[in-house]
């Protein structure tokens, strides 16, 4: 029913003038979910209260509940048509009176790790892009439908909005950033393996995916404690995001998934000076994809010892500065990261050698992330002690990746099972880092168990790269031309 449901919300959304890509529909989609699941939330408090006794004080005041303005009944359950706003009458009401008492709740909120605050910053950030009142009255009735009362509704409602963001990212270069494929994520976050009791840091956190499949993991590695599940929506996932969208998707992603008042602050985290981070400032656990190929400019650059204006490596200062003595990462960034021979980079790994110990280095396949025509890798290391041995393992599959061909869980089980003993393969070696070249510190991918001819690309990959690189050549000109 739900898969049923965002199909028809984005064929009405597809109709409105406000709305013109897969992000609108997404962004729009998730305001007015939100409402409905805080709906949802406040009847659940509100029974629970009532078993144990106690009065449950409502967040909402009750002209701006959800059966009120969105979604008043008749005595038989149904839509009462003759009290519901529509039209003209419902986008005056939702843009002149339920967005500006919403943007209240951040300055009204006790603190910032309270769904007030939550609900506050959401409508601080959105505005309602749905121009005409009689598709928003579609919408919502249609989002009225959806319940979010049982475990497994709430279970089914983040897998299909996990789903939306997946299509988001797939819909081009700028959805692109914010979506990692869900599998990569979960292997990651086994690999590292974090406990409960573990700060888990995402300073670039997009759609919130690192942090929402370290909550799952947390919530099977054992059974749960009333302290556990405290620990858990309070004190465990912290995160950073620059950009407005992706800071609504992520909140709401998380929100879905079960944690009440994630802690993602709305910032350009690169725009923080490292030097000025401290002890208490730290995390136990860092999992991150930082955006690759973007630019930063000189005053951001000066926040770092490292000057490069590429963003990611920005990122990789930023997360080894931020880790605690003995703290764990799992870090995607772009391959040429291993052998670029600039003076940022070799800094860079000469950095990461000396003050980290970077145990395992995963060679991924082009076409990981639909949309890029980059290859990745995922470094993990351990922050305090330098490097001596790195492992690799090469992902060599039998196919080539991409939209309706992604990859699985099943592609990564040989990886996650050999890092365990970092045992030696086909597809899989060690390097001593005492034979490294000490002033490059070229880290490529070498395997040595692999012929140079096997390492030729067919034709119709190298046309599918060309053509992807063409794309982001024309998307950079264009850029460029709109600046002049």
């Amino acid at each position: 029913m739900f898969e049923q449901t965002f199909k028809n919300i984005d064929d009405i959304l597809h109709k409105d003038a406000g709305c013109s890509s897969e992000l609108d529909y997404v962004e729009q989609t998730s305001w007015i979910l939100f409402l409905k699941y805080l709906d949802d939330l406040e009847k659940d408090k509100k029974t629970s209260a009532e078993l144990s006794s106690k009065t449950y004080k409502p967040i909402i005041n009750p002209e701006y509940r959800w059966e009120i303005w969105a979604a008043p009944k008749n005595k038989d359950g149904k839509l009462n048509y003759q009290v519901a706003l529509t039209g003209d009458d419902l986008a005056d009401f939702v843009n002149g009176k339920l967005w500006p008492y919403l943007k209240k709740f951040k300055t009204d909120a006790v603190s910032a790790d309270t769904i007030e605050y939550k609900i506050g910053e959401i409508f601080s950030e959105l505005k309602n892009r749905i121009q005409s009142g009689y598709n928003l009255r579609e919408v919502i009735n249609r989002i009225d439908e959806l319940r979010f009362r049982t475990h497994s509704e709430k279970h089914e409602m983040s897998h299909l909005y996990e789903g939306k963001i997946q299509n988001m990212g797939n819909a081009g270069r700028n959805g692109g950033e914010y979506y990692t494929p869900r599998p990569l994520i979960r292997t990651i976050v086994k690999v590292v393996s974090p406990q409960i009791g573990n700060k888990i840091y995402d300073g670039a956190v997009g759609s919130a995916g690192f942090l929402c499949e370290a909550f799952e993991y947390l919530k099977t590695t054992k059974s749960l404690t009333t302290k556990d599940t405290a620990t858990l929506q309070k004190n465990t996932f912290y995160g950073k995001e620059k950009k407005g969208l992706a800071y609504i998707i992520g909140t709401m992603n998380m929100i879905l998934h079960g944690i009440e008042a994630p802690n993602i602050i709305h910032t350009n985290t690169l725009a923080e000076n490292i030097t000025d981070i401290q002890d208490k400032d730290r995390y136990d656990i860092v999992l991150a994809n930082p955006p690759f190929g973007g630019k930063e400019r000189a005053e951001v650059q000066q926040n770092f010892p490292i000057k490069t204006g590429e963003t990611a490596f920005l990122f990789l200062q930023h997360f080894i500065k931020i880790l605690k003595a003995g703290g764990k990462a799992g870090i995607v960034i772009k391959n040429t990261f291993l052998s670029n021979t600039d003076n940022a980079s070799m800094s860079l790994r000469k950095l990461l050698l000396d003050s980290c110990n970077l145990y395992a280095v995963l060679d991924l396949p082009g076409g990981v992330f639909t949309g890029a025509g980059v290859k990745t890798v995922v470094l993990f290391f351990v922050k305090g002690t330098p490097t001596k041995k790195i492992w690799y393992c090469q992902l060599n599959l039998d196919r080539n990746l991409g939209k309706t061909n992604a990859l699985s869980e099943n592609d990564l089980a040989e990886f996650v099972a050999l890092q365990k003993t970092n045992a030696d393969s086909k597809n899989s070696w060690t390097v001593d880092i005492a034979k490294i070249d000490t002033k490059t510190h070229d880290l490529s991918v070498k395997n040595p168990n692999k012929k140079e001819d096997a390492a030729l690309r067919e034709p119709k990959q190298i046309l599918d790269e060309m053509k992807a690189l063409d794309k982001e050549s024309a998307e950079l000109l264009t850029s460029i031309l709109k600046l002049i």
